[in-house]
């Protein structure tokens, strides 16, 4: 009798134990790393073909003691590799687990190797090669609390590969994966029902159901194996175990019809589906439509199945259409698939509040690196007649506080809107604490910015909350949920950075007040454009109008531009990023701002200001609340050294000038006895730079008029 393991993917265990036992296995014991079982080498062969929930089946050589490097050897060492594989075969080496002193994988595994090729050395036998490309023959080392065990890769990588998937879209299944989903959902008890999965992808889900309906052996179609290297093969046997699983997957008719229906929106991923399930000669078995989920409709006369793996919105930018699809959903459900079960399997599972159903039963899976869960629904007479409570509801604009609240913004704000020319404004800002999000509009298009909550808040409190933003917000604003932007904002510890959140790299032209302004709502968790300072950016063009201005820390130039276009006689832009440099000179371009009297710095600003020599007439300043930028010498607090780059810039400044000096540090005390000590009179400007909706928050910014006395 042979030991074996086989593996799987974490969850699965209990279900590939269950397999194991009715393909006939022995001695059958479940770990957190696998499944160990017994058997002679027919039922090996047998378990390679017929197992749908394994990814790899192990052959056990012989175990040893692994304390140290040495006893690794030692123990590699007492194994007679030679009686496994020939010299002239390549072989690699997969080293699982570590320990104090053996600390890594490739550490073990070159240990092993040593062994292996000593052993062949003192056979006095040529030496084999390692090759992990072109592998003929793979072994694995499992250390596990100070033994290791070494096993033939007998399957060989990749079980749960049935040969069919050529193509999947971004986010496929394995397929062994899609095996226990659908052992989970229950729709193997009656296979003469319909089963769905609205947002097929590649057909994975489908294809496995129809396998598994049909009683397919698996991986009568797999090409390579694992054993075919090895020395104690016995083709004969396998041969057998293959004629067996051929006879038996074609003899088997069943007693019904079998009919499975894969919808999805993406009409080049459904043609892909489609050619998988040709070249798993499933294809009559599926009827595949492109077409929405939430705009699917119930055809069948019988109740089924729904099962599916929707996207999990790993990318922050898919959220707000999934939350609206989740809704959606939920309501389909309830008013067309009374009596259905639905599957769900997500990585994002607080989506799933969204659909306002009760769970009966929920299994804990890993999709590779992520954590997962299957969550399963009867649209059962309770299920559909229980009403949501109160706490749930998000489905009623009366019966949530967000959308009473962001309603009410926007109407205080429409009257005051008709009088500006302007694309971009803040129509809610963390107005009810429990909903900690600011949310801006930016032309046709809306940024909801999910700020940190306390961490008194439970997570899955605060996804609940966000989500219900995400949902509410395009609602009340008129806005398609394709054109939301979500972003994630959190206090930067040491530096004031603009973290990179996407890569779609395009802009939208917005207007403020005649001044044609890029932004960028996707990439950055800043836009490109402060709306806090619209009004300061007015009062500072007012001021330059036939003068000279500086604009230090200039970001993206709105500043220099409404200067400019106010009628400047002279802007000067200074900011040390050159992307923010180069996206403010794209600004002027806009506007048709051209000229030798615009002139763009790149340069740390403090530095440069102590340099230089030339005179303005207004200075605008508004650094950062903190930097430590490696251009930069030193670190830069806005607190601690706002007067020493007043006094730099007065150096700057003409007789009869002014400084406006801005910044947004919660709590930013100016020091007023140096200023008057360097003869300047500091007015606090703050209440006139906030505008109408930015009136709620008193703490967005502050902001200084400073003139020599």
């Amino acid at each position: 009798m042979y030991q074996f393991l086989a593996l799987t993917s974490v969850g699965i265990e209990s279900l590939l134990a269950d397999e194991l036992s009715d393909l006939g296995a022995t001695l059958i014991t479940q770990k957190p790393e696998g499944v160990y079982f017994q058997g002679d080498l027919s039922l090996g062969y047998h378990v390679c073909l017929w197992s749908r929930l394994a990814s790899r089946v192990l052959l056990k050589l012989g175990e040893g003691p692994c304390g140290n490097k040495d006893e690794l050897y030692r123990s590699a060492m007492d194994i007679p590799w030679s009686d496994h594989f020939e010299s002239t075969s390549t072989f690699a080496i997969d080293f699982v687990g570590k320990s104090r002193e053996i600390r890594n994988s490739q550490f073990g595994g070159l240990t092993v190797k040593d062994a292996i090729v000593d052993h062949f050395r003192d056979k006095g036998l040529s030496r084999p090669t390692v090759d992990k490309v072109e592998t003929e023959i793979t072994f694995q080392a499992r250390l596990l609390k100070g033994q290791v065990s070494f096993y033939l890769d007998f399957s060989g990588r990749s079980l749960f590969r049935r040969g069919y998937r050529k193509d999947s879209g971004a986010a496929p299944l394995k397929e062994n994966l899609a095996a226990a989903l659908i052992k989970r959902s229950g729709w193997l008890d009656d296979t003469s029902k319909p089963l769905i999965d609205p947002m097929c992808g590649s057909g994975t889900l489908l294809i496995e159901a129809v396998s598994m309906a049909l009683k397919q052996a698996p991986s009568i179609q797999r090409q390579t194996w694992g054993f075919a290297h090895w020395l104690g093969h016995e083709q004969a046997e396998y041969q057998v175990a293959l004629n067996e699983a051929k006879q038996a997957s074609a003899q088997f008719k069943p007693e019904h019809e079998i009919k499975v229906f894969g919808l999805d929106l993406d009409s080049r991923v459904l043609k892909t589906a489609q050619q998988n399930s040709r070249l798993a000669n499933f294809a009559h078995f599926i009827d595949f439509q492109c077409t929405d989920a939430a705009k699917m409709t119930n055809k069948h006369t019988t109740a089924g199945t729904i099962l599916f793996n929707p996207p999990y919105g790993e990318r922050i930018g898919d959220l707000p259409e999934l939350v609206d699809a989740f809704a959606s959903l939920g309501q389909l459900f309830k008013q067309q698939f009374a009596d259905w079960r639905v599957g769900i399997f997500t990585a994002n599972v607080e989506l799933l509040s969204m659909l306002k159903l009760a769970s009966f039963k929920r299994y804990k899976l890993k999709n590779g690196p992520l954590d997962c869960q299957l969550a399963l629904y009867n649209l059962d007479e309770k299920q559909l007649a229980k009403g949501a409570t109160q706490e749930e509801s998000v489905f009623a604009q009366q019966d949530s506080a967000f959308a009473n609240r962001l309603a009410k913004n926007l109407k205080q704000l429409r009257k005051w809107l008709k009088k500006q020319d302007i694309d971009c404004y803040r129509v809610y800002d963390a107005d009810i604490p429990e909903y900690n999000a600011a949310i801006d509009v930016y032309g046709d298009h809306i940024v909801i910015q999910e700020y940190a909550a306390p961490g008194s808040i439970p997570e899955d409190k605060v996804a609940k909350r966000i989500q219900e933003v995400i949902y509410w917000a395009p609602k009340v604003l008129e806005v398609d949920t394709n054109k939301v932007s979500l972003k994630m904002r959190r206090k930067q510890k040491g530096a004031n950075q603009y973290q990179r959140v996407a890569q779609e790299k395009r802009t939208m032209v917005v207007n403020e007040h005649g001044a044609k302004l890029i932004v960028n709502i996707w990439d950055y968790l800043d836009t490109g454009l402060f709306l806090d300072h619209r009004k300061t950016r007015q009062i500072v063009a007012e001021k330059a109008k036939g003068r000279k201005l500086l604009n230090l820390f200039s970001y993206t130039g709105s500043v220099s531009v409404q200067a400019a276009l106010h009628g400047a006689s002279a802007v000067t832009t200074v900011d040390m990023s050159n992307t923010y440099l180069q996206w403010a000179q794209e600004n002027f371009a806009e506007n048709k701002l051209t000229g030798s009297q615009y002139q763009f710095v790149q340069a740390d600003c403090l530095q440069w200001l102590k340099q230089n020599t030339e005179k303005f007439d207004v200075i605008f300043i508004d650094p950062p609340t903190f930097s430590n930028s490696k251009r930069m010498d030193n670190t830069f607090d806005v607190q601690r050294d706002h007067i020493d780059i007043i006094k730099d810039a007065l150096a700057c400044l003409n007789e009869g000038g002014e400084i406006i000096f801005t910044n947004n540090k919660r709590n930013f005390k100016i020091d007023v006895e140096q200023i008057e000590s360097l003869g300047l009179i500091a007015k606090n400007t703050t209440e006139q730079t906030r505008d109408m909706d930015f009136k709620r928050n008193i703490h967005i910014h502050n902001s200084w008029s400073i003139k020599r006395k």
